[in-house]
């Protein structure tokens, strides 16, 4: 059972660090744990953070066809988080979507 605190606890500190938020502080409280979240701390939710980014823009340039669930279950993140990162690459013009969602492509701009 306490392997599964382990790994829900690190995979909670990887997701914080991804979104730019501070670190969570876990600790024993009673009869449980205590988890204190910090969110006066956070970067712009907007930005991508550079690893996703960079993941997602290296995806696009091996598969330019490639679609959302695609990069997700690649990424290990949501569809949401796939499309605020897709999004943000947009709007700082380093992609572009080429004809309709449904048939159409990626490009990365400077390539």
């Amino acid at each position: 059972m306490i392997e599964k605190y382990g790994s829900g606890i690190r995979r909670i500190g990887e997701a914080f660090e991804q979104y730019g938020l501070k670190a969570p502080k876990f600790g024993n409280f009673q009869h449980g744990f205590r988890v204190v979240v910090y969110a006066d701390t956070a970067t712009d939710i907007d930005r991508t953070s550079g690893k996703t980014s960079g993941k997602i823009l290296a995806y696009i340039r091996e598969n330019p066809d490639i679609t959302i669930p695609e990069l997700s279950l690649l990424l290990e993140i949501t569809e949401r988080s796939v499309e605020r990162n897709i999004s943000q690459l947009q709007k700082d013009n380093k992609l572009l979507r080429i004809g309709p969602a449904k048939g159409g492509h990626w490009k990365v701009i400077g390539d």
